[in-house]
């Protein structure tokens, strides 16, 4: 049986030198996935056929002597709202599973692949992006590798549990209200949200189009750059997707974090968590000498604005399928967005003018700060099938709660990296690396510094 490389960075390497073929290191994958994949729910589609084509392509390309790419052989999977040519984009939904197969492939797809990367498949969702638990209705929930009991959160649960469950070594979701970064905090992975407008979306079904990023999972830091860096660029067929120039993060991460002014969020930032999601947090503060705090202004308003937000636009996109097909929907995904078609439209008005104004209390803080703290999540990982989370000596409602500290940050786009942060044998804890728009190169590298540190000790 082939060993395969933990890393993405490693894999890439043994690839070029010849130390490993490409297929071997994907057929190993697959053979993985196949046997392991029943009990964690991480792919509703896996790409065979597709992938040791793929495979063969890149040691092709190595025994005639060309140049590859960063991900050489490098296997890796994406979320289900990811358009993959031949394959119908689920989105996590019944629905849209019936949809023609998709002619081309998405555009970040076409980049890992341009990268050498290797598609193995597609990944489990929440349906149509509006959940938190990785619990899904039609195809069973994402197992959180780490303890099989407990979710993976969502919506990018398939893409956290494949990586966690060491499937594949990197893979792409999505994150409008913190779909990356509570994944990333329950599974103990990096994540990464860039700046809103960095990646283009093309070729992904959308959720909430003033919302929506897509990023990548990883388990170090470097991998996470590594990918990062492979789908960078601008694309004109996304309209919100700046012109900004591509700004290559993985020779940044090895300058570490010294220098950069770091704050820690407090107020609203320290209520309603489990105290061992605020020591997580101290934690990271302590190792990267962080003792400044900062209060965010306005941070509960901002997560408000953000759901009126998401319930408007999503429930406007899916307004013909609720009339059409609402026996089809999970009853829970429905009702959200029944609730979305009925809000005035004043509400929505006033919570894109309320954006504008958030955007530059932020504004204000980063010429004070390079990067602020904060949680990730209230908690670690809840278990299957729960419905309330005991919080400061009440409980709440866990699928309304999970995105409390994801929603202010994605409301006005800014970058975040999510470090993992956990005490042996315990679960994991996130914390969000939060910078100035267009700099990822920050996060990463307070990441890295964070990795450095030790903070995921198994």
């Amino acid at each position: 049986m082939t060993t395969v490389p933990a890393t993405a960075v490693e894999i890439a390497r043994a690839v070029a030198s010849g130390e490993t073929s490409a297929e071997d290191i994907v057929r190993a994958a697959l053979d993985r996935i196949e046997r392991e994949n029943g009990d964690i729910g991480a792919f509703t589609d896996i790409t065979r056929e597709r992938a040791l084509r793929e495979a063969k392509t890149v040691d092709r390309a190595r025994a005639e002597g060309r140049k590859l790419g960063p991900l050489a052989g490098v296997p890796y999977a994406v979320k289900n709202l990811y358009a993959i040519a031949g394959y119908s984009t689920r989105a996590g939904s019944k629905i849209s599973a019936a949809d023609p197969p998709a002619q081309d492939d998405a555009l970040l797809i076409a980049r890992m692949r341009a990268a050498g990367a290797v598609l193995l498949g597609a990944l489990n969702m929440g349906e149509y992006a509006y959940d938190f638990t990785g619990e899904n209705a039609h195809y069973g929930p994402s197992r959180n590798p780490l303890d099989t009991a407990r979710m993976t959160g969502g919506s990018s649960g398939g893409s956290a549990a494949a990586v966690a469950a060491g499937f594949v070594p990197v893979s792409l979701g999505s994150d409008t209200n913190g779909s990356i970064r509570v994944p990333a905090a329950f599974c103990g992975l990096y994540g990464l949200k860039p700046t809103y407008g960095r990646l283009p979306r093309t070729g992904t079904f959308p959720f909430c189009d003033s919302l929506d990023h897509l990023g990548p999972f990883a388990r170090t830091v470097a991998d996470l750059a590594l990918v990062y860096d492979a789908v960078q660029g601008h694309d004109a067929s996304d309209p919100v997707c700046a012109r900004q120039p591509i700004a290559p993060a993985a020779p940044e991460i090895a300058k570490g974090g010294t220098g950069l002014r770091i704050a820690v969020a407090t107020g609203y930032f320290r209520q309603d968590a489990e105290p061992a999601a605020l020591a997580a947090l101290d934690k990271a503060a302590d190792a990267l000498g962080a003792a400044a705090e900062v209060e965010i202004p306005r941070a509960a308003v901002a997560r408000a604005a953000a759901f009126l937000i998401t319930n408007a636009e999503g429930s406007a996109l899916h307004l013909e399928r609720l009339r059409r097909r609402p026996a089809d929907f999970d009853p829970d995904t429905r009702d959200r967005f029944l609730a979305g078609a009925l809000l005035p439209a004043s509400w929505y008005v006033s919570a894109q003018r309320f954006r504008r104004l958030y955007e530059a209390d932020m504004a204000e803080l980063f010429r004070r700060f390079d990067v602020i703290l904060a949680p990730s999540a209230p908690t670690s990982a809840p278990k299957l099938g729960q419905k309330t989370i005991a919080i400061g000596g009440k409980d709440v409602p866990l699928r309304a709660h999970m995105g409390i500290y994801t929603q202010p940050i994605s409301f006005v786009g800014l970058p975040v990296a999510a470090v993992p942060v956990r005490e042996p044998g315990a679960l994991p804890y996130g914390v969000q690396v939060i910078a100035a728009p267009w700099r990822e190169d920050y996060c990463l590298r307070i990441a890295a510094t964070l990795e450095a540190a030790g903070l995921n000790a198994a």
